[in-house]
């Protein structure tokens, strides 16, 4: 069983931790337990009835009525949601608790109602897009474990696996070619996926190399490609200046070629970048490159 701080279902409920404590008082909605040193945690029951209750809350439900339902009743009402057409937020919490709780079915679910209404590639920019960012602050907080993250982000690679292997690899004439990959010891490879789907889908030459690609093989690939751009993500090198050395390395080794960078190490954090050099702060701009 999992022990969350007020602080951590607060994170992920969107529910102010004042907020919390007054309905604690009020409506004995949860029952905080103690440490042996007088700490107050919440097991993993209270967090699925707050995220429940913001559900709820999030459609109109006055708290006054919500207190009065059991928790049965309480159930019966999210899911009596749940087979309705949900607005994206919706998806998003119906996301982080199959992610709580591990619970891989759940996931299947949401993802497959809404790739049937809305389409894949609107599902990824629409809901598991704004999620990853929500799991990237869950993951920094640590409100959420590696078997959290690791479960979740699996399952949206498994995703958008089977999504690139169903297209066919068509360039257009003019194809502009891509290289694309994380540098050497970055692992977090979902974000360069969907980079490879965006452009695939767009009939661009992508050439997909994965996960901690060494310099030295990107040394070859580029003399081997020549490409135009070269796309990459960067969450976890560990400093600031580790991450400065590594973009100056590509982008002076390689003058004539685009870089373009994202990922939470280089999205908002005051990188001095040469010409050659573009940040990708969200997804609409990668997908009005592939577009161009």
């Amino acid at each position: 069983m999992s022990k969350y701080s007020i602080k951590d279902l607060e994170q992920l409920s969107g529910i102010k931790a004042h907020t919390l404590r007054i309905w604690e008082q009020r409506f004995n909605f949860i029952t905080p337990e103690r440490t042996d040193t007088n700490i107050r945690f919440y097991n993993d029951k209270d967090l699925k009835l707050v995220l429940n209750i913001s559900l709820l809350k999030d459609h109109g439900y006055k708290i006054s009525e919500i207190a009065q339902m059991n928790y049965e009743e309480l159930v019966g009402e999210v899911l009596s949601l749940s087979e309705k057409q949900l607005n994206y937020p919706d998806q998003i919490q119906a996301l982080t608790v199959s992610m709580i709780e591990l619970d891989e079915d759940a996931f299947d679910k949401v993802m497959s109602e809404n790739i049937r209404q809305f389409g894949f590639e609107n599902t990824m920019i629409n809901i598991i897009y704004p999620f990853l960012v929500k799991i990237g602050t869950l993951w920094i907080t640590g409100t959420i474990g590696p078997a959290q993250e690791h479960f979740i982000t699996q399952l949206i690679r498994q995703k958008l696996i089977v999504a690139i292997d169903t297209m066919p690899r068509n360039p257009k004439p003019n194809a502009r070619k891509f290289v694309i990959y994380t540098p050497e010891s970055e692992f977090h490879d979902v974000s360069i996926l969907f980079a490879y789907f965006i452009l695939k889908s767009r009939n661009q030459h992508v050439y997909y190399f994965g996960q901690s690609l060494p310099f030295q093989d990107l040394e070859y690939i580029v003399n081997k490609h020549n490409p135009d751009y070269i796309f990459t993500a960067i969450t976890s090198l560990p400093t600031h200046a580790d991450v400065q050395r590594y973009i100056d390395r590509v982008s002076t080794t390689y003058p004539s070629i685009q870089l373009y960078l994202t990922g939470m190490q280089v999205i908002g954090q005051g990188l001095k970048l040469n010409a050659n050099v573009e940040i990708i702060n969200k997804i609409q701009d990668l997908i009005d490159i592939a577009d161009q």
